[in-house]
């Protein structure tokens, strides 16, 4: 199943940035570096109308738990921008901020919620 239709479900380039770090800073944990190479495919997948990885890819690259929060974002991308609204809430509640090696040696370890607040 192809994903290039994923860009045009966002509300707008807001929204999508937002998704794209609730991916980086609690889905991609470099411990496991194929899964991150393939949520990172899909991470870019986000923005790009051309094929940068399929479904396939990321069923047999992501573990149980990783594939279940992607598979459940591509539902709520095609449903609407409320719906990822609700993936966002979901998995900021439920998931914290993966401990990343580089951040921790730079000192500039990220806190709190990506999304900004009003």
């Amino acid at each position: 199943m192809t994903l290039t239709d994923l860009p045009a479900g966002f509300r707008d380039e807001e929204q999508r940035g937002y998704v794209r770090r609730v991916i980086h800073d609690r889905l991609a944990d470099d411990r496991d570096q194929q899964e991150c190479r393939y949520l990172m495919r899909f991470w870019w997948q986000l923005g790009m109308t051309y094929q940068e990885v399929t479904l396939d890819q990321l069923r047999a690259n992501l573990g149980e738990a990783t594939l279940r929060l992607v598979e459940e974002l591509i539902d709520a991308v095609r449903t609407s921008p409320e719906a990822i609204d609700d993936w966002i809430d979901t998995v900021e509640g439920s998931l914290p901020v993966v401990r990343d090696r580089g951040f921790e040696e730079a000192g500039t370890w990220p806190s709190g919620k990506a999304r900004p607040t009003p």
